[in-house]
């Protein structure tokens, strides 16, 4: 005698197990960018690392515009420093070449910033930083003058689905760091588009700050 019941089971299990590797055809959307958390920073010093790692997909043909990795990340950190200074001015941003100035002065105690391996971070899953990078961003914070380090830990650019053709989403994870405890407080994924890596960038960075032109 069969057991309908089993049965029912059986056939319950069988179609979830089919439906589970069906995927879906709407992808998730991308989680929106989080303002900065300036109002808990006004009257301090924060530190902004420089980028280390910028990258853009092979459809974009920005091979040219991205090929010298060092004005690149140049450029990129000027934009940064520069709207973070413009647009949050409560907050005493010490930036990329101030750092480097910084570690130069304290050669043998702090690392250089543009050596440090910041990358990583970007990692969604991240929230205590390990050794060595704690022991060096504290390090050079502490020099700097201040408690939290504002962490650029990638920039990608990517074509922007249903954008006209040439216009890529630029796509930057950036964290706020405790480099006192060595933990990750806040991150986001800033985004913005546009015609060339710049302007893209531009609108990325200026998506953390809602509310202003």
């Amino acid at each position: 005698m069969t057991n309908p019941l089993k049965n029912r089971y059986l056939w319950a299990c069988a179609l979830l197990v089919a439906c589970g590797g069906k995927k879906s055809d709407h992808p998730l959307a991308p989680a929106p960018t989080a303002p900065l958390p300036t109002a808990g920073l006004a009257g301090q010093k924060v530190s902004v690392l420089p980028l280390t790692l910028a990258a853009a997909e092979d459809t974009l043909h920005w091979d040219a515009l991205l090929a010298d990795r060092r004005a690149a990340l140049d450029r990129s950190d000027s934009i940064i420093a520069t709207l973070l200074a413009a647009r949050e001015p409560e907050v005493t941003w010490v930036g990329p070449a101030e750092l480097r100035r910084v570690a130069r002065r304290a050669a043998g105690i702090a690392a250089e910033p543009d050596q440090m391996g910041t990358s990583f971070l970007r990692a969604e899953t991240l929230i205590d930083v390990p050794d060595p990078l704690r022991y060096q961003l504290r390090t050079l914070v502490a020099l700097a003058g201040g408690r939290f380090a504002l962490v650029p830990a990638g920039l990608v650019y990517r074509h922007a689905p249903g954008s006209p053709a040439g216009v890529a989403t630029a796509e930057l994870s950036i964290v706020l760091i405790d480099a006192r405890v060595g933990k990750v407080g806040w991150r986001t994924v800033a985004r913005g588009e546009g015609l060339d890596p710049w302007t893209a960038l531009t609108r990325a960075v200026k998506s953390l700050t809602p509310g202003l032109p």
